[in-house]
């Protein structure tokens, strides 16, 4: 078995007196699809934010290749390049075009040629889809293209791990299949991701490991035959009940 990516040690979040996250432990191996599934409110999306670090831990260990990242001294923005983040709202600059968009990071962060992050950029838009739109503001796509497009900067920087916090949940239902299918793509491709997500299909048949969440702490954990099949908790059962008779 491969060497994990990345290590989540009894890793808690408080908001002053409201513990958020409560001892979670989790590790992430090269080409790992792990889904995070569970009611709203149970820590999910702070779980990841915590892991991006937008947000910093009350207590535990973040180990990025054995290195705790939640420490002081680390490189936030050179960390971020390595461990992406694609946000529910797309946080697209609205003021430059889908192309100025996947480069930016690039010349800022990797510090490349503005020719050299413009060959990229174009490449991963080409690969979700997007390339068509490069002269185009956030305002004059949709919903779903915004998100592809920001996968495609996300892709850019060359990441390790992508994580993904609802991609879907801000998207009409006619748009959320495209991304959806550029994920699957992704999937199939050998990315490493991490996936707070509400879609049940993507988590059973993309995942390799689903990780069910509820109220801050890992309930249960396993492969999608496990979770989905064969559930062993009470409150794992109900909830996927509701998947279910969905």
């Amino acid at each position: 078995m491969a060497e994990a990516i990345l290590e989540v040690r009894h890793l808690s979040k408080a908001f002053g007196s409201n513990v958020v996250l409560r001892d979670i432990d989790f590790d992430v191996r090269p080409g790992d699809v792990t889904s995070i599934i569970g009611a709203s409110g149970s820590g999910k999306s702070t779980l990841l934010r915590c892991i991006n670090l937008l947000e910093t831990p009350t207590a535990g260990e973040i180990l990025f290749h054995g290195e705790n990242v939640a420490a002081a001294h680390v490189n936030e923005a050179a960390y971020r390049a390595k461990v992406g983040m694609v946000f529910q709202s797309f946080n697209l600059f609205n003021n430059m075009t889908v192309l100025e968009n996947c480069t930016v990071g690039q010349m800022k962060v990797l510090k490349r040629s503005k020719s050299e992050a413009r060959e990229t950029a174009l490449r991963f838009l080409t690969r979700v889809g997007m390339a068509p739109y490069v002269n185009a503001k956030p305002r004059q796509i949709s919903g779903g293209q915004k998100q592809r497009v920001a996968i495609a900067r996300a892709l850019a920087m060359n990441p390790e791990i992508l994580l993904f916090d609802e991609p879907t949940s801000a998207l009409d239902p006619e748009m959320v299949g495209e991304v959806l299918e550029v994920m699957r793509g992704l999937a199939s491709d050998g990315m490493t991701m991490l996936v707070v997500t509400h879609e049940m299909a993507f988590a059973r048949d993309v995942s390799n490991h689903v990780v069910y969440m509820n109220h801050g702490v890992i309930c249960e954990e396993g492969s999608p035959a496990q979770l989905f099949g064969d559930p062993q908790k009470a409150e794992t059962k109900e909830f996927l009940a509701r998947f279910i008779r969905g």
